[in-house]
């Protein structure tokens, strides 16, 4: 009987809770590094800046290269639009459009002409309708009002018309003997024989006009070209009737597209040269960060291996025999180490369970831990697979160091998976594979106890239980007392092993 505590052994090397090695990814002077070995820095606290003069001038040539590429978008962008408009343009100027209601006195030009912008197409005159300008009192005019009805008298026939008053002048003028009058603009319906040789007086209300004038057109314009090109239609003859707004001819189109697809291209690649602009002025500010080392973690100072006026290039660090890190720091809050565990013992780990563990350098010294992580992760070399898990070390990290547990050192460890107290047990070596013990029957020994005739040994099967390094726990097959017998396999000769 024995007690029996069943745990799962390996190796392991301490480390600190967490380190970082500084290094860097510029190269140059380095201005500052305000702090010493042994000492305590903080999380984001400065360990060195580097002179970063030139990566700062390239930030200023980056910029001016922005702002060089903007300007060619705005220029490119500004060039396709004005290709756009002018298409919309040309599309609505290509169609010839009267520009009045009326009939074509005129036309002075035919479909296949080149005609030129400004080019007069057509005399358009308004016919139907006649407008005459007669002067009123000033006095009686000021009471006019567009809209108010008026009547027309026409010269030499007395014929009575009917109109509206459609303008009143907004100034006085000098009339006949020196009175002041206004002129007031009438239009009437042409009966058919008015021409711009009639003339006419008005009345409005009681108020006479001051005099007579001569009928106007109400409309005599110009239709006039907007487009210049080939006029491929026009659609009107002398004495056609058209109406203001509509389509009388147009011009052959001009084929921008060649014109905009070049400028869509153009504008296009503007962007992209802006966008890497950007990215080289992003990437250039970004690099900034580089020439100013922190520290990621709360930590001791273990290695200062540059300091302020010293040079550093990583390129050449590993050739010129300098340092590759600039300071280690370690977090030495606590200390942790990891076991290779292998796949048939990793199922009986759980978090939590209590490890022991000594150090090769420590004699007489033990340490106590727990067990804080299994990392499912395994690592399969030959068939046989293993998994590292993760043992705390009780206590202060900076106690264990002052006591003399370093980071680096190499320490053998038990996790505890039970305590299982006392149990019947024997020698893992004295059960063979098939589970069965050799035990001393009658006439097997002589009175001192040693064996005298080795035919009399008992092959008998056990059932076993747990285990630990050295012993396994038998459950049946054996009593406490009896003796059991362990073969010297390079000998051949049987050495006795007393049991309980």
């Amino acid at each position: 009987q024995r007690d029996m505590t069943v745990t799962v052994t390996g190796p392991g090397t301490i480390k600190p809770n967490d380190s970082y090695k500084a290094t860097t990814l510029v190269k140059g002077e380095v201005l500052t590094a305000p702090f010493e070995e042994g000492q305590i820095v903080h999380k984001d606290d400065v360990l060195f800046t580097i002179d970063a003069s030139d990566v700062e001038n390239a930030i200023k040539q980056a910029r001016t290269g922005v702002e060089q590429a903007q300007l060619t978008v705005q220029s490119a962008q500004l060039n396709y639009d004005s290709l756009l408009r002018t298409r919309s343009d040309n599309d609505r100027d290509r169609q010839v459009k009267a520009n009045a209601t009326g009939v074509i006195n005129k036309v002075y030009v035919d479909p296949g002409d080149n005609v030129a912008a400004g080019t007069v197409v057509a005399d358009i005159l308004d016919r139907d309708n006649m407008k005459l300008q007669v002067p009123f009192h000033s006095v009686e005019a000021a009471s006019f009002y567009v809209g108010q009805s008026a009547t027309v008298t026409v010269g030499g026939t007395a014929e009575t018309l009917y109109g509206t008053i459609t303008e009143i002048a907004a100034t006085d003028s000098v009339g006949l003997g020196g009175t002041l009058v206004r002129n007031v603009t009438i239009v009437v319906q042409n009966p058919g024989a008015l021409s711009n040789t009639s003339t006419g007086t008005a009345t409005v209300g009681t108020a006479a006009s001051a005099s007579s004038a001569s009928f106007e057109y109400n409309a005599s314009k110009q239709l006039v070209a907007k487009y210049t090109g080939e006029l491929q239609t026009l659609n009107i003859k002398e004495g056609d009737r058209v109406t203001d707004g509509q389509v009388v001819g147009e011009f052959k189109d001009k084929d921008m597209q060649d014109q905009i697809d070049a400028a869509a291209i153009s504008l296009q690649n503007a962007k992209l040269s802006l966008k890497n602009a950007q990215d080289i002025l992003q990437r250039t500010e970004d690099s900034l960060d580089d020439y100013t080392i922190t520290s990621p973690i709360d930590g001791k100072v273990i290695e200062k291996n540059y300091k302020a006026g010293d040079n550093v290039d990583p390129s050449t660090a590993s050739t010129s025999g300098a340092s590759t890190y600039m300071a280690v720091i370690y977090d030495m809050s606590r200390l942790t180490f990891d076991i290779n565990v292998d796949e048939l013992d990793v199922v009986k780990l759980k978090v939590g369970q209590k490890v022991r563990f000594t150090a090769d350098a420590l004699e007489n010294q033990q340490f106590t831990g727990v067990l804080e992580k299994i990392n499912i992760n395994g690592t399969t070399v030959n068939g046989s697979t293993t998994y590292p898990v993760t043992v705390a070390v009780d206590g202060d990290g900076e106690t264990l160091a002052d006591s003399g547990l370093y980071p680096g050192m190499n320490v053998s460890a038990s996790i505890i998976v039970e305590e299982a107290g006392s149990v019947l047990s024997v020698p893992v070596d004295a059960v063979a594979r098939d589970n069965t013990v050799l035990v001393a029957g009658p006439g097997a020994l002589d009175e001192s106890g040693s064996i005298v005739d080795p035919t009399k040994l008992e092959k008998r099967e056990v059932t076993i239980g747990r285990n630990d390094s050295n012993y396994v726990e038998i459950l049946s097959g054996l009593e406490a007392g009896e003796t059991v017998y362990i073969q010297n396999t390079a000998s051949n000769a049987m050495a006795m092993m007393m049991g309980g």
